[in-house]
């Protein structure tokens, strides 16, 4: 997560070459993978990295369908930097196929920590 937040910042905030695809699209894999960890934080077990990250591509999906609703309280939590960072401000469609990038990378680090119980109790 020391690694993922900023980056995941910076790609919101780079103005170099492939600037838009950085902006809106890396940010999306990383964000995937940022909450894939978070939960995996609180649910160490190996076992849990698909469920968690099933859940994170719903959920960031259903944000994302979100997009297309203007109600006034999204609009005013849209106005933030943070609000458009984690809950963005137009739907795409690309974003989805990011999405699933992010979670499938966010899988893969989960399973690659495996700090389940039963393995460090050396079972």
């Amino acid at each position: 997560m020391l690694v993922v937040t900023p980056l995941g910042f910076l790609s919101k905030l780079y103005a170099g070459p492939a600037r838009g695809w950085f902006n809106n699209y890396a940010a999306g894999v990383l964000y995937e993978v940022f909450w894939c960890l978070v939960l995996f934080f609180f649910w160490p077990r190996r076992k849990s990295a698909m469920k968690i990250a099933v859940g994170v591509l719903a959920t960031t999906s259903a944000l994302e369908v979100l997009q297309l609703w203007h109600p006034g309280l999204l609009e005013q939590i849209r106005s933030t930097f943070l609000g458009r960072a984690l809950l963005g401000t137009t739907f795409a469609w690309w974003d989805f196929p990011h999405y699933v990038l992010g979670c499938a990378l966010g899988w893969f680090w989960m399973r690659s920590k495996n700090r389940s119980p039963e393995r460090l109790a050396g079972r």
